[in-house]
């Protein structure tokens, strides 16, 4: 909002106001503000919470520790929501086609969540949102995203096309040079992926074999890809959230590293240096991003071992499918394995246990495990690991990762 009224007074050369135009300044605020709402607001949510019981069910894990947070606050993920939501609404374009579907990743998956975590704390339910449900929102989300992404008229890639004969133009230092290229806008489902030549890869190639009507067919594996991604990575994020500050520190950090994909992505003269596709207008998400960095800092401050606030699935889901999405919008939803390694990793540890469990149950009449205990972080626990510790390392590795991710921009 604060975003139009500045432009108005620019407009009409009120001084000062032309600050609202730079990216760096409105991302630098929406940080500011989500911090102060987080861990300003974020004090009297608890204390609500705490007056009216809103506590963690606890159960009985034999984990070191657990019985120490029960009642501990949860939901804490509608102090998130508020602080990504306002600063975005103030400081963003909230036209801008982007931002929109960052609101309403945020606002639909921090439903999902919330419902789930109402039938929880307040109907004593502990299975929570039936896990049917819960893939039914993470569906209709990936339709809603990979159909814009692919049918909206304001998403568009500029491509490289060679031209015919090489033209000599002046550049801005004056001196002439050959043209042997020119940038066209084009609906494409292009994406970066690491380690290749040309760092770049169209969906429309897993459909080849449809000849001439490849092209036209690969928006069906683009949503289909959407979906999955989206569904994956919110998972993950949840199965993560199990560790004071695992998750919350986890997310802030791919937070930046996003925040820097976006930045670069969004510039024409960046993209151009780094060889990377230039998508026009995906800076604006810079001050998306900002406001999430600023929300997830601001709850790790309440957040941190020992918890005074648990963020629940309102949370978690909803910063899962922020980084999916965000990643999408951006084409750097292939890097996803890298940046998001943390996240895999624990969905993979719960799937290879079960997995493992149903086929030994199956072959010798009795399950074995190959783990202590997943998601993986509780089977460092159950080796005898402090929850501080493993949390600390998990960010390491998560930064490694994140590292990891910008240098595969150059890595071909």
């Amino acid at each position: 909002m604060l975003y139009y009224l500045f432009d108005y007074l620019n407009s009409i050369d009120f001084p000062g106001a032309g600050v609202f135009q730079y990216l760096s300044f409105r991302s630098a605020m929406a940080v500011i503000f989500s911090l102060l709402i987080t861990t300003i607001w974020g004090k009297r949510v608890i204390r609500f919470m705490q007056v009216k019981q809103i506590g963690e069910e606890i159960r009985d894990l034999g984990l070191e520790g657990q019985y120490q947070k029960k009642g501990t606050p949860t939901m804490g993920g509608v102090i998130i929501l508020f602080s990504i939501l306002i600063p975005v609404l103030l400081f963003a374009d909230i036209s801008n086609v982007y931002v929109i579907l960052m609101l309403v990743t945020t606002v639909w998956l921090g439903s999902v969540g919330f419902i789930d975590d109402y039938i929880k704390v307040f109907k004593k339910d502990k299975k929570g949102l039936a896990g049917k449900f819960k893939v039914m929102g993470q569906v209709g989300l990936g339709l809603i995203v990979g159909l814009t992404l692919y049918f909206n008229d304001n998403v568009v890639l500029l491509e490289k096309h060679n031209l015919d004969e090489p033209v000599k133009i002046e550049n801005a230092q004056g001196e002439t040079v050959v043209k042997t290229f020119e940038y066209k806008e084009a609906k494409s489902t292009l994406t970066t992926i690491p380690f290749v030549k040309n760092n770049e890869f169209d969906y429309s190639q897993l459909v080849s074999f449809m000849g001439k009507y490849s092209r036209h067919a690969a928006w069906i594996v683009f949503v289909i890809a959407v979906i999955f991604i989206i569904t994956a990575v919110s998972n993950g994020a949840n199965l993560t959230d199990g560790l004071d500050g695992l998750a919350t520190g986890t997310s802030a950090i791919m937070g930046v590293t996003l925040g820097i994909l976006a930045y670069l992505s969004g510039n024409a003269i960046y993209s151009d240096y780094l060889n990377i596709m230039y998508i026009p207008n995906s800076g604006e998400l810079v001050v998306f991003m900002g406001a999430f960095i600023g929300a997830t800092v601001g709850f790790l401050w309440y957040n941190s071992f020992p918890a005074q606030i648990f963020m629940g699935d309102t949370g978690s889901l909803a910063i899962g499918g922020i980084i999916a999405t965000f990643a999408i919008v951006i084409r750097k939803e292939l890097l996803i394995p890298i940046l998001a390694g943390i996240f895999l990793v624990e969905s993979m540890s719960v799937m290879i246990q079960v997995s493992y469990f149903k086929h030994t149950k199956r072959k010798y009449g009795e399950g074995k495990r190959i783990f202590l205990m997943t998601p993986i972080h509780h089977h460092f626990q159950k080796k005898g690991f402090a929850e501080p510790k493993i949390v600390t390392r998990f960010w390491i590795v998560g930064i490694i990762l994140a590292v990891l991710t910008i240098v595969t921009l150059k890595t071909r």
